[in-house]
């Protein structure tokens, strides 16, 4: 009966090549096992596979060669005989599926052992079974089938592989995750611990307040400071319980505010000098210093919220008093006796005593200049000592702005000219514009100004005097072409004792800037400078709402 199967299959076979000979040939690099123990079927099947463009195909008449074959090498699909010597269709199958569970397998078997074919694949789990003879279609459709039913068995096992693996590192994660969650909890405690430590023992006074100003949260020097509890401080604005210098309490509330919740991305700290703390208890005011910076959930987030250090320098401030009082009481008490020396050397040199030779004069001249300079740093002091102690009261009045600016470029001009310098003025004011003011005090810095630039200035430059007055402004500045200051020492330039620079420039006192701002902070304005290396500086000073006419 197996060999009328098989010459049937190769009628059919031959039949079958004279078919597809008309097609187009495409290669395919699946890897097929095919078993039988008559070579006529193996030859067939070799001739058949090529035709169909399967290259990668693997013939065996011996199921044992077979089965030594697939221990190293993994097929896409394998083709077995029912009836073999030595092994059968289904016991070789049986060992194949244990080599390669995922691979598709199919039985040809012969119509009389169809029945026994059938419960041998639903025991072993085959893929397919096929009559002798069978139709050479329906044959590669099922090679076809099965190629595919062992890619997508071998993509299933890789997905169920991965899952397993994912699985397990959940597991593994999960069995974890209380572990990291404990020792996470644990450092972060231990972390509260100590900041908590830092905020309630800190010496500083430590406030936390949203971009309206109202208090979140405090520490207890904060309480002790203001002498409220956080409770009661949580209900009120920081504007509240801090001013500004010689400002009252309500109105320094714009000018906190701006200088805090005004923080940008570019500066996000700021630095609160001159500030007082109100105990409402004691009420006593407690000079401080608060250094605010901003806090944001998120990098690309506006701040919202700024934590205040806030630190008492009552000790520093009566430090600085007495220091003060020392120098102003020194210097008021040496300006007498100055006063005096300098009297006594302008009779020698007029010649109350009689005629002076000429070494005679150029002595007393000197001795005069020295006492002179030290007078005018004994009245520098003294003037320092007024405006920082609050004790300079402003005398303002209405005055002709041109009138001062003239006189101011009067005294200055003979300076300029023994040094050939183009000393100009101009004007860019209305008719009859008055400014509102301390006349004094504003020549003063007028002069300051004029006086550096002729200082700093070389032989045969040249200055700029400039006066403005700009919707009710008033704007006066003084631009030379000099050296120019590095812009390192630019931020120094205003402080006290400071000549604006790290490098020895003159012999003055350092005051005189100093002054100028202080007079011009008084008035409620502002004071700058503009330079550059090499190309000269502009000083100016601006003193808004000042403006008018008589």
């Amino acid at each position: 009966m197996k060999q009328v199967n098989n010459l049937l299959f190769y009628c059919n076979f031959v039949m079958y090549l004279s078919v597809i000979q008309k097609r187009g040939i495409i290669v395919s690099m699946n890897k097929i096992v095919a078993v039988d123990d008559e070579k006529m079927v193996t030859s067939a099947f070799k001739t058949l596979f090529k035709v169909e463009g399967y290259s990668d195909v693997h013939l065996f008449n011996n199921p044992v060669e077979a089965l030594e074959f697939l221990k190293n090498e993994t097929p896409d699909l394998i083709i077995s005989d029912f009836i073999m010597p030595e092994m059968n269709g289904l016991e070789f199958l049986k060992e194949a599926k244990k080599l390669h569970p995922e691979v598709s397998m199919i039985l040809l078997t012969g119509y009389a052992d169809k029945e026994n074919a059938i419960k041998a694949i639903n025991e072993t789990g085959l893929y397919k079974y096929i009559e002798k003879p069978w139709d050479n279609d329906d044959l590669m459709l099922n090679i076809k089938n099965g190629i595919e039913r062992s890619h997508l068995l071998e993509n299933l096992r890789n997905k169920i592989s991965e899952l397993e693996d994912a699985k397990s590192q959940l597991k593994r994660y999960s069995e974890d995750l209380e572990k990291i969650v404990a020792e996470r909890t644990a450092d972060l405690s231990e972390a509260n611990k100590k900041l908590s430590g830092i905020i309630n023992y800190c010496a500083d006074g430590i406030v936390i307040v949203d971009g309206l100003g109202n208090i979140l949260q405090v520490n207890p020097t904060c309480e002790n400071m203001t002498g409220l509890s956080e409770t009661a401080l949580c209900n009120k604005k920081f504007q509240e319980i801090a001013y500004c210098g010689k400002k009252s309490l309500n109105s320094s509330a714009d000018n906190v505010s701006g200088e805090i919740f005004g923080l940008s991305d570019d500066n996000n700290e700021v630095l609160l000098r001159d500030y007082y703390i109100v105990n409402t208890l004691s009420g006593i005011h407690t000079p401080v210093e608060i250094n605010f910076a901003s806090i944001s959930n998120n990098e690309n987030q506006k701040a919202d919220k700024f934590v205040g250090v806030i630190r008492d320098v009552s000790v520093q401030k009566e430090t600085e008093r007495l220091r003060d009082d020392f120098i102003a009481t020194l210097t008021h008490d040496m300006r007498t006796p100055l006063l005096a020396a300098i009297q006594t050397l302008k009779y020698f040199l007029e010649g109350a005593i009689g005629t002076l030779d000429e070494k005679q004069k150029v002595l007393l001249s000197t001795m005069l200049q020295s006492n002179e300079d030290l007078l005018g740093l004994v009245n520098a002091l003294l003037e320092v000592y007024r405006f920082d102690s609050g004790k300079l009261e402003l005398c303002k009045t209405n005055f002709d702005v041109k009138d001062l600016v003239e006189q101011c470029f009067n005294e200055i001009k003979p300076l300029a000219d023994k040094k050939d310098i183009n000393l100009k003025i101009e004007y860019d004011l209305g008719e009859d514009t008055y400014l509102y003011a301390d006349r004094a005090e504003i020549k003063r810095v007028m002069i300051n100004l004029c006086g550096n630039a002729v200082n700093y200035t070389d032989k045969n430059g040249e200055i700029t005097v400039l006066a403005k007055a700009q919707e009710g402004d008033f704007i006066f500045s003084v631009s030379d072409n000099g050296k120019g200051i590095p812009q390192e020492d630019i931020p120094n330039l205003f402080m006290r004792f400071s000549q604006g620079t790290t490098r020895k420039r003159s012999t003055g006192t350092g005051l005189g800037l100093y002054l100028s701002r202080q007079i011009v902070e008084a008035h409620g304005g502002k004071i700058w400078v503009d330079s550059k290396l090499g190309k000269g500086s502009e000083f100016s000073f601006l003193l808004t709402n000042s403006v008018g006419r008589k």
